[in-house]
């Protein structure tokens, strides 16, 4: 008999550290922070924390911008607390899994220093460097996802060097052998540490067009590539040579050589590609490359049941031997109750969209705070600190609204995260739904997630059956999840009237108790959903 990985099925709680817990009142949070509250992230009953950047940094980017791949930066705390992290969060069943952002490093980074200093230095080949072209522009059309060229020049050389990114965000070369290997170094260092699992951030940028080819444009009614804004001149372009290149993939085999050393372990890759399903196909197959992959097709700004359908079948046909994970929300969107909650945030249909999302085929990431149903922060001006909403001001406000301190307290100035003036500020829409006020609340957003992830760990047809959709319309979704001998009917209603729904055949269902299901037992041909409603019914 074979062996489930862990990571099947698995429901991944995102922290962001900046912004779950201030255990030493400097108004940032930190690893003392996240351990403090280990406890309240056991009681949600996920099987797993992915930790965003705490590495070295400038925080020009907020750690996605690392100096140091060893390091812990000091605002966060040092390498011991993260060894007790780690083994605290052991000691309660729970894994972690690190960001690794390996495509680029800080402009701080060492190697970077000593790489823009001269054409003939030991690391001149490990960041990507190109001649300018004859009238002295950039050498080709690339463009930064933050706004302007992807090219920067660098006196010292006298030539440009690729970001991707922010310009203090230079992209690694790994056309240079020498690269792979010391990244591959890296990773093994956090290995050896204990840590569970990966998640790759920006994974498709590793490799570039080696002949620096220019992108191709892209027809005005196409410019809505996922994670990237039309209002956004990097959406105007078919992103074919800066990213997402063949080579990638026998990086990756290799990077799965090394994981496979640690057994227990797992990779998660975000996709943000022309064409992230198909990517995504290709990342983890045969079981040599990432062994699950996440993308923003589910980060949209409608919630649709028939869109959902038809992005998850889509998954389905291509994804023949990869594993999917699913987020509809992350520190990088707006947050999913201002994006489908509507005028009204009903707390019925937040429970519904966590419901939803932990009943999909795969492995989830779900977000801190959304297991309050916390809606976006609104970020005046003067004080956004995403450089990405500061560029694009006033028609993007960046990141900043999802990533506000959690709410622990509804009557502490500061919500119970610090003592002190936070790093951003915490709105008193979200004092209203702090965890003090939901913890004791059979009714709230926080116990219905609780109640619902802990039934589902007994659930082997949501943790790891097949799906079939069984009808959709914009407002509603029904699918059937399916293992052994045992079947699952779902079905989830977004509006704020009951609906009524026909069913592909008639159905014998029991009624699974507490997951807000209005069917008794009884053979059905239509189903009552109630307004904002989840029914999850037992098929005989």
């Amino acid at each position: 008999m074979t062996t489930t990985p862990w990571w099947r099925g698995a429901v991944v709680y995102q922290v962001y550290p900046r912004s779950l817990m201030d255990a030493n009142n400097d108004g940032i949070g930190d690893i003392p922070g996240i351990i403090s509250k280990l406890d309240y992230i056991a009681s949600l009953g996920v099987d797993a924390i992915w930790v965003s950047p705490f590495f070295k940094s400038p925080m020009k980017d907020f750690g996605y911008d690392i100096s140091d791949y060893r390091d812990i930066d000091p605002i966060f705390g040092t390498l011991a607390d993260f060894d007790e992290l780690i083994a605290k969060a052991h000691a309660r069943g729970i894994k972690i899994i690190i960001d690794q952002v390996l495509s680029h490093t800080s402009d701080q980074h060492a190697w970077f220093s000593e790489s823009r200093e001269s054409r003939d230095n030991p690391k001149a080949d490990w960041y990507v460097w190109a001649d300018p072209l004859p009238d002295g522009t950039p050498p080709n059309n690339w463009l930064a996802i933050f706004g302007g060229s992807a090219w920067e020049w660098e006196p010292r050389r006298c030539q440009y060097y690729l970001h991707n990114f922010l310009k203090s965000q230079p992209d690694l070369n790994y056309h240079c052998p020498q690269v792979r290997e010391q990244i591959l170094q890296e990773v093994e260092f956090w290995l050896q540490r204990g840590v569970d699992g990966l998640r790759l951030d920006a994974i498709i940028f590793c490799f570039h067009d080696k002949l620096l080819r220019s992108n191709p444009a892209k027809p005005e009614a196409e410019r809505r590539g996922r994670g990237f804004r039309e209002d956004n001149p990097y959406a105007f372009q078919r992103h074919v040579y800066d990213c997402d290149r063949p080579e990638n993939l026998e990086f990756l085999e290799s990077l799965r050589t090394l994981m496979d050393r640690y057994p227990g372990t797992v990779t998660l890759g975000e996709i943000a590609s022309e064409d992230s399903l198909k990517t995504m196909a290709e990342y983890t197959a045969g079981n040599s490359r990432l062994h699950m992959a996440y993308s923003f097709e589910l980060l949209v700004d409608t919630l649709s049941g028939t869109y959902i359908r038809e992005t998850v079948e889509t998954l389905e046909k291509n994804l023949l031997e990869g594993w999917p994970c699913w987020a509809i929300g992350n520190h990088d969107v707006v947050r999913f109750m201002s994006r489908w909650g509507g005028k009204d945030q009903s707390p019925q249909l937040a429970k519904t969209l966590n419901a939803l999302l932990f009943s999909l085929r795969g492995s989830v990431c779900s977000y801190q705070g959304e297991e309050l149903g916390l809606i976006e922060a609104q970020i005046q001006q003067h004080e956004l600190q995403d450089p990405y909403g500061i560029t694009f001001w006033p028609r993007f406000k960046g990141r900043d609204g999802c990533r506000t301190p959690m709410p622990w307290n509804h009557t502490e100035t500061y919500a119970g995260f610090s003592q002190v003036k936070t790093w951003l500020p915490v709105p008193s829409a979200h004092k209203e739904q702090a965890v003090s006020l939901q913890d004791n609340d059979p009714s709230s957003i926080l116990n219905a997630y609780r109640q619902f992830m802990h039934w589902r760990k007994d659930q082997p047809a949501l943790r790891l059956g097949d799906i079939a959709f069984v009808a959709d319309a914009d407002n509603y979704l029904v699918f059937k999840r399916h293992y052994g001998n045992d079947t699952l009917l779902c079905a989830f209603n977004f509006s704020a009237q009951e609906n009524t729904v026909t069913l592909d055949t008639t159905y014998q269902l029991q009624a699974v108790v507490g997951h807000g299901c209005a069917t008794t037992s009884g053979l059905y041909e239509r189903l009552t959903i109630p307004a904002h409603g989840t029914v999850i019914a037992r098929v005989m």
